[in-house]
């Protein structure tokens, strides 16, 4: 036995890849091989008897000299048979308890480790603080995560909260730059606008003159009754302002998604929705009419011309919005878009003069009556330019101050703080009366691996299929943290060479504004248009552009508490893991839509889409609370297979990394602080849902995806039946 143990004892000298990489066989099959091998050897021994052994271990049993009435019985002898069989098995029994022993230290002295960073016991705290451990897990995850948020909390939003505070502190710090570089101009800009002094002494100066500039209004007494559209140019093309509708380039909708301008429903200041109370909708405009007798009467209006004027800009709005048909209308009767010319345009809407407005507004681009054009809703068109031509007719005077009551409004983040404070009361109000809610290499590359591989086995989609998408995957395009030219001086100080700061605070944002229509309409041009950052990379909002085949990650989004490289291996894999997985999906939304993945088996496919879809309409929300299913359902089918894609990401990761931590304290498992962390990024204040949402409430982008996950249930130890682990499930992605 002792021998045995020394043996046994020597194994720990492997190294650690050997003993969490190479499988050890189970206890039986190392008992029958044992005993099999050594039943050869003493069979063998029978039969051929072998010269004394001079090696060690059992070997030394029987290599000492002795007579021949001494040494042990031979071939045909059967006590010594069974005093043979029955050493091998105590010896074999020995091994196996030495290596038992062995096995429960080295898993013992392996398993997780508490991290005791910093960062870690500040997420530990932050889920202490969020969470309600008295609530069931299996039954409510959401409570257990997210039960101690209170008010208008949002994960995201205090995330960009946080990273607005560090691009704050970076900007106030005192730093001198090369003359005229993007630095240099990006703090000036900042200072400029925390110049509040100079911006209140300037007061309502340089607004006046942008009014007089677009040809004044009968508000103020000095109106030059100008063309309607020379009116309209300008705000497209100088001031970004789209009062009727919007224009902007885009890809093309259908492949291969090349630019295009793009002619669609225009977006209204007034948060307006087309299932509106009736209640709601009139009050919802008192408080906007209000807003707009204020601007009026901070620009020296007469009180009364200035309300006349406000509520005829109401009624102007109101008409515009009854001819907008929602999405799913339009998309029910084929009609998304439509492909025209310029000229056919003019036919169609001809109050607009609709190649010189384009012509201005995406310069230098050279425009002909014949360019193709998409837009997005004829019939809208067709009716905002009636109503635009029965104005135009007899009340010019109010359609020119709806569009300036517009612009004044969009200005206002650069108005003084009485135009401000108008702002925020207004915004304060509608927020009131909608309830809206609020809303690194490493880590993606596992992702994505685990997404390729799941697309191998989805039993609905063929081998050409699986191959198209393991191929649109392999071609993607991933930025993370900031666009290349934010992170090189000489790339930055091309990017603002055009702006032109001064000699106001306001003259400095229409700079701004004209600089960025002009660098997309630039790019646009180029022979190999560049993906442009759709967001900051302070932002939080991770996106796919379908265009380019990108996926964007902005440095806003990997910061505490979704990922930090000092965080255990679930957190970063549970959080900003399950963010990437979903973002990825979106590359095959079109497989999902009705006749967008024809070599599929669509039966099956079907089945999928059916189950998840009853699957979510089965669970119960908070009261009060409600969402549009047929908006939410490809947020809801990402929802699920990202935080799927994500477990299996980190379980690999397991499997060949060992030395995982866990938060300190908590009582959770790496698995369970997994599911923990996934469901911390939702948590929010649970409020009614706007219905033109694409995302579900919290509760249900926390337990849809969790009681789709067998593994949820396994690891929180939840009875079959309960609500997180119910006894069947979908199987989509």
């Amino acid at each position: 036995m002792c021998v045995v143990a020394g043996r046994a004892a020597r194994v720990t000298k492997w190294p650690e890849k050997t003993l969490f990489n190479a499988p050890f066989p189970a206890p039986a099959s190392l008992s029958s091989f044992s005993l099999h091998s050594l039943q050869e050897s003493g069979d063998q021994s029978e039969e051929e008897p072998r010269e004394p052994s001079q090696a060690g271990g059992m070997g030394t049993l029987w290599s000492q000299e002795s007579t021949p009435e001494e040494r042990p019985p031979v071939e045909g002898s059967r006590p010594w048979a069974v005093a043979r069989r029955v050493l091998t098995a105590i010896q074999v029994l020995g091994l196996l308890l030495c290596f038992s022993v062995l096995l429960f230290y080295i898993f013992q002295n392996c398993g997780p480790r508490p991290c005791e960073t910093s960062v870690c016991l500040d997420l530990r705290d932050h889920y202490l603080a969020s969470g309600n451990t008295s609530v069931a897990p299996c039954t409510d995850f959401f409570g257990f995560a997210c039960g101690r948020v209170k008010g208008t909390y949002n994960s995201f939003q205090e995330l960009a909260t946080k990273n607005k505070n560090r691009l704050r502190r970076i900007l106030e710090a005192r730093n001198s730059w090369y003359s005229g570089s993007g630095e240099e101009k990006a703090f000036q800009f900042y200072n400029s606008c925390m110049d509040t002094r100079a911006i209140e002494a300037a007061g309502t100066g340089p607004l006046r003159q942008v009014i007089e500039e677009l040809g004044g209004w009968r508000i103020s007494g000095n109106w030059t009754s100008l063309n309607f559209n020379r009116t309209l140019r300008l705000l497209m093309s100088q001031y970004g302002h789209f009062p009727f509708f919007r224009a902007y380039l885009g890809p093309h909708p259908a492949s291969p998604h090349t630019p295009v301008i793009q002619i669609d429903q225009p977006e209204f200041d007034v948060p307006l929705k087309q299932d509106q109370e009736q209640k709601t909708y009139a009050q919802i405009f008192r408080e906007y009419l209000t807003y707009l007798n204020q601007l009026g009467t901070l620009l020296g209006g007469d009180p009364n011309k200035v309300q006349e004027h406000a509520f005829m800009s109401l009624i102007i709005t109101s008409r515009l919005f009854q001819f907008l048909r929602p999405l799913e209308q339009r998309r029910a009767q084929g009609k998304l878009f439509q492909m025209v010319t310029i000229d056919q345009l003019k036919e169609i809407a001809p109050a607009i003069d609709w190649l010189s407005c384009l012509q201005a507004t995406f310069t230098p681009m050279s425009l002909s009556p014949s360019q193709s054009l998409v837009v997005h809703d004829v019939e809208y068109l067709k009716n905002m330019s009636q109503l635009v031509e029965e104005m135009l007719l007899k009340q010019r005077d109010f359609l020119q101050s709806h569009m300036i009551l517009g612009l004044v409004g969009t200005l206002s983040p650069a108005l003084d703080s009485q135009f401000q404070k108008a702002r925020r009361k207004l915004s304060q109000k509608l927020r009131e009366l909608t309830e809206q809610p609020p809303m690194a290499m490493e880590l993606f590359t596992a992702i994505r691996d685990a997404l390729i591989t799941r697309l191998r086995k989805l039993p609905w989609m063929n081998e050409e299929t699986q191959n198209m998408a393991q191929d649109k995957v392999a071609q993607l395009q991933v930025e993370m943290g900031a666009s290349e030219w934010a992170l090189k001086p000489e790339l930055a100080r091309q990017e603002y060479r055009d702006i032109q700061l001064g000699p106001n605070f306001l003259q400095s944002v229409l700079s701004c504004v004209r600089s960025l229509q002009a660098r997309i309409v630039q790019s646009f041009l180029q022979p190999c248009p560049q993906h442009r950052w759709k967001v900051s990379p302070w932002e939080v909002n991770a996106y796919y552009s379908i265009s380019d085949h990108v996926v964007v990650f902005p440095a806003g989004l990997l910061q505490p508490p979704f990922f930090h490289p000092g965080y255990p291996r679930a957190v970063n894999f549970g959080a900003a893991g399950s963010i990437m997985a979903h973002e990825l999906l979106h590359i095959f939304y079109q497989l999902l839509l009705p006749g967008g993945c024809p070599a599929c088996d669509t039966h099956a496919l079907q089945e999928a889409l059916l189950c998840l879809k009853r699957h979510y309409a089965a669970f119960p929300l908070p009261s009060g609370t409600s969402f549009n299913d047929s908006l939410t359902f490809l947020e809801n089918a990402a929802d699920v297979g990202g935080l799927a894609i994500a477990l299996q990401a980190y379980s690999k990761r397991l499997l060949w990394h060992h030395g995982e931590t866990v938060l300190p304290r908590l009582d959770l498992s790496p698995q369970q602080i997994f599911f923990r962390s996934y469901a911390q990024v939702m948590c929010r204040e649970p409020s009614p849902q706007e219905s033109y949402d694409t995302h579900s409430p919290p509760h249900l982008r926390v337990h849809g995806p969790l009681s789709s996950t067998p593994a949820f249930a396994r690891y929180f130890r939840c009875a079959r039946g309960t609500l997180l682990s119910p006894s069947s499930r979908c199987q989509l992605w």
